[in-house]
C-alpha cells in the first residue's frame, strides 16, 4: 500500500481494534484510520449520522455474533 510505503498518512477504511473509539471497546471494526510508515497511526473519529450509527451498531453486533458462534463450547 502506497500510504505505508511512502508515508503518505492517508485516511483509509481499515479494520481496527477499538478501545473506546466510536463508543466500542475490545472489538475490531472497519473505521477510518490514518496509515503511514509505521502502519496504523491513528483511528480517525468522524461524526456519524443517525443512519450511519445504526449501520455501525449492526456491524458490531454481527461481529460479536460471529465470535459467539466461533467460540468453543465450555
Amino acid at each position: 500500500m502506497d500510504s505505508i510505503l511512502f508515508n503518505q498518512k492517508r485516511v483509509l477504511p481499515c479494520s481496527a481494534y477499538l478501545q473506546g473509539e466510536y463508543g466500542y471497546e475490545g472489538i475490531y471494526l472497519g473505521v477510518p484510520v490514518k496509515l503511514g510508515a509505521r502502519g496504523m497511526e491513528e483511528i480517525v473519529q468522524i461524526t456519524l449520522s443517525e443512519s450511519e450509527r445504526r449501520a455501525l451498531d449492526k456491524s458490531a453486533e454481527s461481529v460479536r455474533e460471529l465470535l459467539r458462534v466461533m467460540e468453543p463450547a465450555r
